[in-house]
């Protein structure tokens, strides 16, 4: 399908955003999952700005489509595309992680809205949304579940267990993505715990499997609307991405899992993304 200039522009634009975003939630001297959630902004701002039934006047309305972060640690990208939809002011953000604050390091249902379960600890996310998704069925609700999960974070066998069930339950209201940037906390997934081959697996358990490019947001709306279409089983769309995608210092750098900015290191990082 095509899809008019625009609307694809208007994408891009704001995961640029995003992006920009998650490194002034980040600050100076704190350390941030910036490699993580600039590798997601792209799906993350399909979903929120143009996929996604949601309404930030009515976080609970009963049919709207779920988003789970099952990497909770990169909850800042999450928290950019909750205060850019209007869910609470932009200006929010810069109190990430203070005491007391709305936001804090992984999401957190009680505290902010637009959350819909607290995640991070890994491997969670994909049983919670598929639960979600199975009580949607039973109420009649036409909503999709979505859930983004970390190449390294499948490493979980929560989340294979989460995969068997959802075969068996037929959930084809359920859509997994995987964000493939290939690094994890401590270096290459492949060097780790290789995860890979990742479509053939996931094709073993029962999956509808679309692999793209993770920073072509024609794909993106290509592969999210393909989805719709499946009946019977649940979909995973397996995203080729770059860790830190967006600033030139923090692709491909383990080191930016978790990193820290310097006041150099921030600014260049604004720079680079508002040009």
């Amino acid at each position: 399908m095509a899809y008019p200039k625009e609307l694809l522009d208007s994408i891009k634009a704001k995961a640029q955003t995003l992006r920009r975003d998650v490194v002034i939630s980040m600050g100076v001297g704190h350390a941030g999952h910036l490699g993580g959630s600039g590798s997601s902004a792209d799906i993350v701002a399909a979903l929120y700005f143009h996929k996604m039934n949601h309404d930030p006047k009515n976080p609970k309305k009963p049919d709207r489509d779920r988003f789970l972060l099952s990497k909770g640690h990169a909850a800042i990208l999450q928290y950019s595309a909750l205060a850019e939809a209007g869910y609470f002011p932009v200006n929010e953000l810069k109190h990430t992680k203070e005491i007391g604050a709305m936001l804090q390091g992984h999401p957190d249902v009680r505290k902010t809205p637009g959350i819909e379960a607290g995640t991070g600890s890994l491997g969670q996310g994909l049983s919670i949304g598929l639960g979600m998704a199975i009580g949607l069925k039973e109420d009649k609700i036409p909503a999709k579940v979505y859930v983004i999960c970390g190449d390294g974070e499948i490493a979980e066998g929560q989340i294979w267990e989460a995969a068997m069930a959802a075969k068996v339950f037929k959930a084809d209201n359920l859509v997994a993505i995987v964000d493939q940037n290939t690094l994890q906390a401590q270096g290459k997934v492949c060097d780790r715990f290789d995860t890979n081959p990742l479509p053939e697996k996931w094709k073993a358990f029962g999956w509808n499997v679309i692999e793209i490019d993770g920073h072509n947001i024609a794909e993106i709306l290509t592969a999210l609307d393909a989805a719709d279409e499946v009946k019977g089983q649940p979909t995973v769309i397996i995203a080729h991405t770059i860790k830190g995608k967006g600033i030139s210092f923090a692709e491909g750098v383990v080191g930016f899992h978790n990193g820290i900015l310097t006041d150099e290191t921030y600014q260049k990082a604004l720079d680079e993304l508002e040009a």
